[in-house]
């Protein structure tokens, strides 16, 4: 990842994003190209080293061959168009061109393939439990028939990636004046961006943006 020193995440937002994960791109290599396959992921962190784990459909390609070998995981947080006409400060300096804001996570490691039934369901039902929280809902895979978990379990594979490093990035405007990325926060609220600007807000918010 091309990471500037002053588009750093900081270990509060890191640790922020680890603790709310949606679904990554999971992208690895092989002798045809690239795969990649979008698919929520559990983070699992630990004191010798951490992994992200999920499952993927068993038609998909990309789990055969993979195991064992490089892996990159991608999540995103929130991101916006920023047009110059945000930034307050054009009117002394008119030097300015569109950018985009946003929030990224990069996971590098090596994936590993789990074809292993009692592994998959213990992830399918971590994974329920969960989002289940996140949508205020109590739904358990218990409470669909156990010859159909049974099914569409058969039709999925367990990954595993054994993390080795992460890299983040919050790119919210810090290359900015402060008053370029208050007024940017303003005009996300106002375009509806919300998250965008409340990241926006704190990430600035160490160097007195509004």
């Amino acid at each position: 990842m091309y990471l500037q020193r002053h588009f750093e995440a900081g270990e509060e937002l890191l640790q922020e994003m680890l603790a709310n994960l949606g679904a990554l791109d999971l992208v690895t290599a092989s002798e045809s190209g690239f795969d990649a396959t979008v698919m929520p992921m559990i983070y699992r962190p630990g004191e010798l080293s951490s992994s992200l784990r999920g499952h993927m459909a068993r038609a998909n390609r990309q789990w055969r061959g993979a195991d064992g070998g490089p892996a990159l995981a991608i999540a995103r947080g929130p991101g916006a168009y920023v047009s110059p006409s945000y930034y307050p400060s054009k009117e002394r300096d008119p030097r300015v061109v569109p950018t985009w804001n946003y929030l990224v996570l990069h996971f590098h490691g090596i994936l590993h393939v789990h074809d292993d039934q009692d592994w998959t369901r213990e992830n399918v039902e971590e994974l329920t439990r969960l989002h289940e929280g996140t949508v205020g809902r109590t739904w358990r895979v218990e409470d669909a028939p156990a010859g159909y978990v049974a099914q569409m379990l058969k039709g999925v594979v367990g990954v595993e990636m054994v993390v080795e490093r992460v890299e983040a990035k919050a790119k919210m405007s810090q290359n900015r004046p402060l008053e370029d990325a208050s007024n940017v926060a303003r005009e996300l609220d106002a375009a509806g961006k919300l998250q965008a600007a409340a990241v926006l807000r704190a990430v600035n918010s160490r160097r007195g943006a509004d």
